[in-house]
């Protein structure tokens, strides 16, 4: 079987999907199909307000393009499905988006063609959710008409140095020559080379535990954060005085959100809770990395109230909203969270942030983003994401952004030598 050539089509345009279709759409005939049709028209424009694309890059994508329109996918006898796989706010997983985009693969599947999927899911599901669907929509038999495959995204939103083609790339198939086909066909754009794993539940759970991994090392430094912060040492100084071990994992402590490290585990702890199994550590760490922008707020509350600050009439300032620095994406910001806790305690929040987009903040968490500067001045400063343009800022020029003598800042992502932020007139608080 050889599917290294010839009309292929990929399920969903965002962080993953896009680059994906421009590497092959560089080498082969790809439809980008999405159903928002808004960014169907950016991209056909030559924008992508990821940013993860550029515009030289989409012209480079000669025999890419794009569509929002069902029958252009007829012709394609390759599909690959990048959709999100969220959580619901009971930390269940979402599987709508996969399943909608199976139906929609399902309409228009011929004998012959291969299904493969990226988004993260538990171990189990592309055969057990999803190819269900296939079948249902497709009247086609899995393995005797169609087939399937798993190849787990690994793009990392705003890194410019670790990209699609630069990641080592693991795929699977649901036959040893399907598998086969599929691993030679990512071969031909992945320049770090490809992982053939033994089969779909193999390579789906091998992501799963990527990020799951992360977030139990992040919970553990921020469970520390705690302890050392009640021991009154500083974090950062313990981890690069234990980093100067050769085999010291340098994780910090942070507030954990996103669409992989703060979602992925409870895919995992899903499906293990389904097979009879409640998993301790996973959760564990879940909850600890959950409770991070609360216990942030209320640590900067407690020093302002120390300060003789009226908390019920302040205004505090919160730089950055975006997951992740130098990025625009905003799913699961728990910087949402942190803005909450403060406006529960009767504080007016005021967020800036250069990178987000202002409507999907608004639409999505309510907030309205504002520039603070020295016309608006507040009581406590929150560094929340590390943006470029706050690292580069001087605590001198924050400090003009604060009234009164002894305004707190909340440095969460220690961008600042805290003696220096001491010396400029700040109180300060960091993870």
């Amino acid at each position: 079987m050889n599917i290294s050539s010839g009309p292929m089509a990929v399920i969903g345009l965002g962080y993953v999907g896009l680059p994906l279709a421009v590497e092959f759409g560089k080498q082969r005939e790809v439809v980008g199909f999405d159903i928002n049709a808004d960014r169907i028209l950016e991209l056909q424009s030559g924008h992508d307000s990821t940013l993860e694309v550029t515009a030289d890059q989409l012209k480079a994508a000669r025999r890419l393009s794009f569509s929002s329109q069902l029958d252009s996918l007829r012709r394609c006898d390759v599909f690959v499905v990048t959709v999100p796989t969220p959580v619901d706010q009971a930390n269940r997983p979402d599987m709508t988006p996969l399943i909608k985009a199976s139906e929609t693969v399902g309409t228009v599947l011929r004998p012959g063609a291969v299904v493969i999927y990226e988004s993260t899911v538990y171990p189990g599901a592309t055969e057990e959710v999803c190819v269900p669907v296939l079948e249902r929509t497709s009247g086609l038999k899995f393995n005797v008409d169609f087939f399937c495959g798993y190849s787990p995204e690994r793009i990392n939103p705003g890194d410019k140095v670790n990209t699609l083609t630069t990641i080592k790339k693991i795929t699977s198939g649901s036959t040893p020559e399907v598998a086969t086909a599929i691993d030679a066909m990512y071969a031909n754009i992945i320049t770090a080379g490809t992982h053939k794993a033994s089969s779909i539940k193999v390579a789906e759970a091998a992501k799963v535990i990527e990020n799951t991994q992360r977030d139990l090392n992040i919970a553990l430094v921020n469970e520390l954060s705690v302890i050392f912060q009640r021991l009154g040492i500083d974090t950062l100084e313990v981890l690069e005085a234990a980093g100067s071990k050769w085999n010291f994992l340098p994780f910090r402590p942070g507030m954990v959100g996103g669409h992989c490290i703060g979602v992925d585990p409870y895919y995992l702890t899903h499906k293990a809770e389904q097979l009879g199994y409640h998993p301790q550590v996973i959760l564990a760490g879940r909850r600890i990395n959950d409770n991070m922008a609360r216990y942030a707020a209320r640590n900067v509350i407690k020093l302002m109230l120390r300060n003789g600050i009226d908390v019920a009439r302040s205004t505090v300032g919160v730089l950055g909203v975006t997951f992740k620095e130098n990025c625009p994406d905003i799913r699961n910001s728990k910087v949402a969270d942190l803005v909450r806790e403060f406006e529960s305690w009767g504080v007016r929040v005021v967020v800036d942030d250069p990178w987000a987009n202002p409507d999907e903040v608004r639409h999505e968490y309510a907030i309205t983003l504002s520039r603070i500067d020295r016309t608006q001045q507040v009581d406590a400063l929150v560094v929340a994401v590390g943006h470029n343009q706050y690292r580069k800022a001087d605590v001198r020029e924050l400090k003009t952004l604060c009234r009164g003598d002894m305004p707190v800042l909340g440095d969460l992502k220690s961008l600042y030598d805290r003696h220096l932020a001491a010396a400029a007139g700040f109180t300060v608080f960091r993870l």
